[in-house]
C-alpha cells in the first residue's frame, strides 16, 4: 500500500476512534483543551481508583466535606480514571461508590456559580456527557453503591452505570427543577432509557426523593442491600461477581454486544454483535469450553 494511503487510512482510523471517544468536537463548538483549562480553575476532592486483582475496579467520589460535590478538577480526574479503564483488558467490572458513605450532592456549587454564563455551562455539559457516555461503554459491568444520597448530577452519575444498589436508608433525587433547569450531564436521556418515558418524568418533574423500594419497584435499583455502611462495598463485590464470574474476554464481550443494542439501530447492531462474535469465536476460551463439553458427551 503506498505510503500516502496508508496515512489517509490511519487518520481516518483515528477520526473514527475520536468520534466514538468523544460526543463532540469543534463542529458543535467545543474546545476540549479550554474546557478543561476552565475545570482545573475550581480544583477540591479527588476521585480514586483502585484495580482488585479479581478484575473488579472501585471508583470513589471522594470529597466528603462538600458531601461529594463533583468540583471541576474531579471532573478532570474522573475522566482521566475512565480513560486508564479503558485499557484495562483484565478488568470485567466496575462499583462507583461515594467517600464516607453517601454517593454524590451533585456538581460543587463553588464551580456551577463561577460558570453560570450559558456558554460555560455547555461547555461542562458536553465535557460530562462525553465522560459519562464513554463510563456507559466501558467493557466492564458496573455498579453504582448508592450509599446515603445521590443527588442532581449524583443521581445523574448513578444512571450511566449498568446497575444501581441501594442502601436501606439511601435515596436518589434529580433536583434540577430546583435549580431552574435540566439534567445536563446526560441523565435525563438515560433514565428514560432505564425507566421508561412516563415514570422519568414524574421523577424529572417532581423532584421528589426516591427511596430503595420505591427505586426498586420502577426499575431504577437492581437491589437493597442489608448491610451496616461498613459491610456494604462487601456486599456489593459480592452482588457483583455473580455476573463477572468467568474470563474477562467473554464477560468484555457480553458487555459490548449490549452496549452496541442500546445503542444502535437494529441492522447496526446486528453487523457490530457479529464482529464482536469474531473476536471470540475459535479463541482460546471458547475452544477451552468446547473440549470439556466434548469430553462430557
Amino acid at each position: 500500500m503506498p505510503l500516502t494511503i496508508l496515512r489517509c487510512a490511519m487518520k481516518r482510523a483515528k477520526a473514527r476512534w475520536c468520534q466514538h471517544r468523544s460526543l463532540y468536537n469543534s463542529s458543535h463548538g467545543f474546545n476540549e483543551t479550554e474546557a478543561k483549562r476552565a475545570l482545573a480553575l475550581h480544583s477540591g476532592g479527588s476521585v480514586n481508583l483502585h484495580k482488585g486483582q479479581n478484575g473488579i475496579a472501585e471508583l470513589c467520589l471522594n470529597n466528603p466535606s462538600r458531601k461529594n460535590a463533583i468540583s471541576g478538577s474531579m471532573m478532570l480526574e474522573l475522566e482521566e480514571q475512565i480513560s486508564d479503564l479503558e485499557k484495562w483488558n483484565d478488568g470485567k467490572g466496575l462499583i462507583v461508590y461515594g467517600a464516607e458513605d453517601t454517593f454524590c450532592s451533585g456538581a460543587d456549587l463553588s464551580a456551577t456559580n463561577a460558570l453560570c454564563k450559558p456558554k460555560d455551562g455547555l461547555m461542562m455539559c458536553m465535557f460530562m456527557q462525553s465522560t459519562l457516555t464513554r463510563l456507559q461503554r466501558l467493557p466492564l459491568i458496573s455498579v453504582s453503591l448508592v450509599q446515603g444520597k445521590a443527588i442532581g448530577g449524583g443521581a445523574e452519575i448513578c444512571t450511566a452505570c449498568d446497575f444501581r444498589l441501594m442502601t436501606e436508608e439511601s435515596e436518589i433525587r434529580f433536583v434540577h427543577k430546583h435549580m431552574g433547569i435540566v439534567p445536563g450531564w446526560g441523565g435525563a436521556s438515560r433514565l428514560i432509557q432505564i425507566i421508561g418515558p412516563r415514570q422519568a418524568l414524574k421523577l424529572l418533574s417532581s423532584a421528589q426523593g426516591i427511596h430503595p423500594e420505591h427505586a426498586l419497584s420502577i426499575g431504577l435499583a437492581d437491589d437493597i442491600l442489608s448491610s451496616t455502611a461498613d459491610k456494604a462495598m462487601e456486599e456489593a463485590q459480592t452482588w457483583i461477581s455473580s455476573y463477572t464470574k468467568g474470563p474477562a474476554e467473554t464477560i468484555r464481550a457480553i458487555k459490548k454486544v449490549v452496549t452496541s443494542g442500546r445503542e444502535h439501530a437494529l441492522v447496526d447492531s446486528l453487523r457490530k454483535e457479529k464482529d464482536i462474535f469474531g473476536t471470540v469465536w475459535g479463541g482460546p476460551v471458547h475452544l477451552q469450553a468446547l473440549s470439556k463439553v466434548l469430553k462430557r458427551n
